[in-house]
């Protein structure tokens, strides 16, 4: 009489393992496009993709098509590729950035988790002495997120979560001076200071302010640099006149 219930069960934990398998596999595949590993323009082949990340085609169909909703892969007439860094997309994510992530710092004021906020300032400061581009990036892009996450509004988190994810590698693309790391760190460190101490029509201004400059800097760097990024394969769409 048991039997049923114990196919039920290897049935149940089957489908939780292969969902694993294609979470993992998506979250390798992601990290590949962010971290321009697989480069913007770059043509997906399935098989390659097999050789690639050692998984089977059905994990890897999943994670294309998520990250095809994501706007990081896009079909063409040649199938698949990694989708190209469009400066207008990026304009436009700003837009949303800005204005969601103003609401999230006056929502984390009155909702913020205090350990949490002092998790992340330490976060922060560890990272002062890792010049490494990847220890500044991640914590660039999860500072912005947890901010998101601590407004207690899972739509607003959403919301920043997929605004970073289309500005990511144009961030990627930026070699920071530490003259820059030092003022986004103080930017970051004021911010959580003042949704600690509740002080929400501040706290929003400095977090407008602080995205300001970083559009600003991706933009510029864009406009100048652009030809030497495409000249080392990056495909980007700048829509100038």
């Amino acid at each position: 009489m048991f039997e049923p219930s114990m196919k039920g069960e290897a049935a149940q934990a089957g489908a939780g393992e292969a969902s694993g398998r294609a979470h993992g596999v998506y979250e390798m595949l992601r990290d590949d496009v962010l971290a321009l590993r697989l480069v913007p323009g770059e043509r997906l082949s399935e098989r390659n993709l097999e050789r690639r990340l050692g998984a089977s085609r059905t994990p890897i169909r999943e994670a294309l098509m998520r990250l095809e909703a994501e706007g990081l892969v896009q079909r063409g007439e040649a199938g698949l590729c990694v989708a190209p860094i469009d400066l207008e997309e990026l304009l436009e994510a700003f837009e949303l950035r800005i204005e969601t992530e103003a609401l999230a710092v006056r929502l984390a004021c009155a909702r913020a988790d205090h350990p949490r906020l002092d998790a992340l300032q330490a976060r922060m400061d560890g990272v002062l002495a890792d010049p490494s581009p990847d220890a500044w990036y991640e914590i660039g892009t999860d500072y912005h997120i947890e901010i998101a996450a601590l407004s207690g509004n899972r739509f607003v988190y959403r919301g920043v979560r997929d605004a970073v994810t289309r500005i990511a590698r144009a961030r990627w693309l930026m070699a920071s001076s530490e003259s820059g790391r030092l003022a986004a760190h103080r930017e970051h460190s004021e911010i959580v200071r003042l949704i600690r101490e509740n002080r929400p029509a501040e706290a929003e201004a400095a977090i407008r302010t602080h995205i300001g400059i970083v559009r600003d800097s991706l933009v510029a760097a864009m406009r100048e640099e652009h030809r030497g990024w495409k000249a080392r394969g990056v495909q980007m769409v700048m829509r100038e006149g």
